[in-house]
């Protein structure tokens, strides 16, 4: 991979890939972290690329303005956390606390992101190994291990090996969206497709799937405009 430039107001970095399997030149902005990428088919040179960009910089522009502001994350600011809002407030002692409409971040303010991505992470670890093992249970299969990314392009994964990965940010969605995408996972580990099969064991282990795997459709980008 490589980066370029792409002149004007603002300048826009755009990231160069090269794919064997690409049969011509495309485009992709990233609804999650505003990153612009650009594929390149074998053969293609890094002046056709530039020009290929150029001829749609306002294209870009107008996706990257549409895409909605990263939010930093520390005291004072808003989180969801299964969903629901909190508000990031000073704590006391050594222990995150959560509270009905707050979470209480204790040491020093500008190590606040620091401890509340270190929490998430270790609260979303506990919830999604919960949901794994019930679903697990209920399909009759057993799975190796659990572990946890900050995956820009799938929410979970399961391996032949019966491996599962998940996405520490589902931490943030509603609860039913996070048990789905243990639910959709586990299934995985009968059904290593997505066949009318595999979706009516997602049935089967978990119930009616559309609005969770909708909202992750319509707002699951969200989750990733956080930053610690």
């Amino acid at each position: 991979m490589s980066n370029m430039i792409l002149q004007g107001e603002p300048p826009v970095e755009v990231t160069i890939r090269r794919s064997a399997r690409a049969r011509r030149m495309t485009l992709r902005v990233s609804r999650m972290d505003g990153r612009v990428t650009l594929t390149l088919p074998r053969g293609a040179s890094e002046a056709e690329a530039r020009a290929f960009a150029g001829a749609r910089a306002d294209w870009i522009r107008k996706h990257l303005a549409e895409t909605a502001p990263h939010h930093g994350v520390g005291i004072g600011s808003d989180i969801p956390i299964l969903g629901e809002m909190r508000h990031i407030v000073p704590g006391a002692g050594r222990r995150v606390v959560l509270q009905d409409s707050q979470i209480a971040i204790p040491g020093p303010p500008d190590q606040a992101g620091r401890k509340l991505e270190a929490w998430l992470k270790q609260t979303a670890r506990s919830k999604l190994a919960y949901a794994s093992d019930q679903y697990a249970q209920r399909l009759g299969r057993e799975y190796s291990r659990i572990t946890l990314r900050d995956t820009r392009s799938r929410w979970g994964s399961c391996s032949s090996a019966g491996a599962l990965m998940y996405s520490w940010r589902l931490i943030m969605a509603p609860a039913e969206v996070l048990t789905y995408v243990a639910a959709h996972e586990v299934a995985h580990l009968a059904e290593m497709n997505h066949s009318k099969a595999f979706w009516d064991t997602v049935q089967r282990i978990y119930g009616d799937y559309d609005a969770a795997r909708g909202w992750l459709r319509a707002d699951g980008h969200r989750l990733h405009q956080y930053r610690f």
